[in-house]
């Protein structure tokens, strides 16, 4: 799951129910596949503005009104994207990030920080990056919850 779901609560104030992040790129079909393949998404639905002349996806592991969503938007014409500063990652919570690498190594994808724990705190995480270069670090759910204690 994304991190920060529904029914969990951080000094005493819940955390969010369902949020999204938007992620553009070049290709929406190479991304939609990359996200079903290597993070176990489902594609949640499609919108195509000709006016705006935009296309976006929206992914996630549940319904939009239930859980975080990332919503992945092509604009016509448009093949990459300057990053800047502005974005740094997106959190998905795993149960096991050894297996996430696989998944994401057998998708294409590519690994920016070895599965395994952070030294000082030991959570478990994965680093990698989709087709397009956005960032995103999976986290061993149990180690996650732990470190809300």
């Amino acid at each position: 799951t994304l991190l920060g779901t529904s029914g969990r609560s951080f000094n005493g104030r819940p955390l969010p129910s369902h949020s999204a992040r938007s992620c553009c790129g070049g290709d929406l079909d190479r991304a939609i596949k990359f996200y079903e393949k290597a993070y176990g998404m489902k594609l949640l639905r499609t919108r195509d503005n000709p006016h705006y002349k935009y296309t976006i996806a929206m992914v996630g592991y549940g319904p939009e009104e239930e859980s975080a969503v990332v919503e992945l938007t092509y604009n016509y014409g448009v093949e990459s994207y300057e990053k800047g500063n502005a974005y740094a990652q997106i959190a998905i919570g795993t149960d096991d990030v050894y297996k996430t690498a696989e998944a994401i190594r057998a998708a294409g994808g590519k690994i920016t920080r070895e599965p395994g724990p952070i030294p000082g705190i030991n959570t478990k995480i994965v680093a990698c990056l989709d087709p397009d270069g956005y960032k995103s670090v999976f986290v061993d759910n149990q180690d996650f919850l732990r470190e809300l204690e």
